[in-house]
């Protein structure tokens, strides 16, 4: 099985002949967008009004399978749905990232080339991250320069409950910035243990890291470990908590996490949405997507910001990394 694995080398062309296999069968339904912006708090948010939903909102109250989207559904009653995981669509199976996990093109995309790391057995989506998460995380980071992320529970956005990552190729903006948040990264304080970003006004963690597999001696087991550590110094300070659930570690809040070459931030979540706009990781990256052109000024006369705020949990001086 080692010998099929997808590794950094092999993934982009991978997800590019898959891709065109995709599109050609069907099983890849590609959602349009119209690209806006909103300046607010230093950053300049891209904001896409989804105008394509309806074929997916369709699949979905008819119980079809459906993979994790940008967009969570409505928040109208379903009919219980299958898992799209178990089995998975071989169509859209880009390959095996580990003995762990496999690689998914996400079926209804809004960004191209939207990748889903996916657990081959079921874990709950509110189960704690660990050392083979990040092992097949770092595949894609390695692979390409990209944003990972992770919806951690249904009020962070997630829409399946079967555990998942995600990564979109950066820039996730072709015609502003690589991704709209980093205008205010770079004054954070470098505390690997996690630090606070200026101008972010709700509750986070964030760290500088190097995680393109340039340290030195380093092998990509000490690198997921590296992750995997930062990772869990960022739930203390940002105060998610863990609950121990049928002897595995849960989160005890939900949370979204960002995951780059460069840097790791966490935000514990207090709600879904905002005036009935769905907020998931992608907010937090300075990507939100809204329905129609009424959502999109709702949008622009709350404020981007202030809207991240409204889900986020309230902003408190961070705990200590060591407690």
């Amino acid at each position: 099985m080692a010998a099929s694995l997808l590794t950094a080398s092999t993934l982009r062309d991978a997800i590019a002949q898959r891709t065109r296999h995709a599109l050609q069968c069907g099983a890849l339904q590609p959602i349009d967008t119209t690209l806006a912006h909103i300046d607010d708090g230093g950053v300049r948010f891209a904001v896409r009004e989804v105008s394509s939903l309806a074929r997916k909102e369709a699949a979905r109250h008819a119980g079809a399978p459906s993979q994790d989207a940008l967009q969570t559904p409505t928040p109208t009653p379903t009919p219980p749905r299958r898992n799209p995981f178990l089995p998975y669509d071989e169509d859209l199976c880009v390959g095996d990232l580990s003995s762990t996990h496999v690689a998914l093109l996400n079926k209804y995309n809004v960004l191209e080339g939207h990748l889903l790391i996916v657990t081959r057995r079921f874990v709950p989506q509110e189960a704690l991250l660990d050392h083979a998460d990040f092992a097949a995380l770092l595949v894609a980071l390695r692979g390409y320069d990209a944003l990972c992320f992770y919806n951690g529970g249904p009020e962070a956005g997630a829409s399946q409950p079967h555990k998942h990552l995600q990564a979109v190729p950066l820039p996730l903006d072709a015609g502003g910035a690589s991704m709209p948040i980093e205008t205010l990264l770079d004054a954070a304080a470098p505390n690997p243990n996690g630090s606070r970003v200026p101008g972010l006004p709700f509750a986070h963690a964030f760290a500088r890291l190097d995680l393109a597999g340039n340290a030195a001696g380093e092998t990509a087991d000490q690198e997921a470990q590296r992750a995997l550590d930062a990772y869990r110094a960022l739930l203390r300070v940002a105060g998610v908590g863990a609950v121990e659930v049928d002897g595995v570690a849960h989160q005890r809040t939900p949370y979204n996490l960002l995951v780059t070459r460069r840097w790791m931030l966490i935000v514990p979540r207090a709600t879904e949405r905002v005036e009935g706009i769905s907020v998931n990781a992608l907010g937090f990256a300075g990507s939100l997507f809204v329905r129609d052109a009424a959502q999109r000024e709702t949008l622009a006369r709350i404020g981007p910001m202030t809207a991240l705020a409204s889900v986020a949990k309230p902003d408190a001086p961070p705990a200590s990394a060591h407690t």
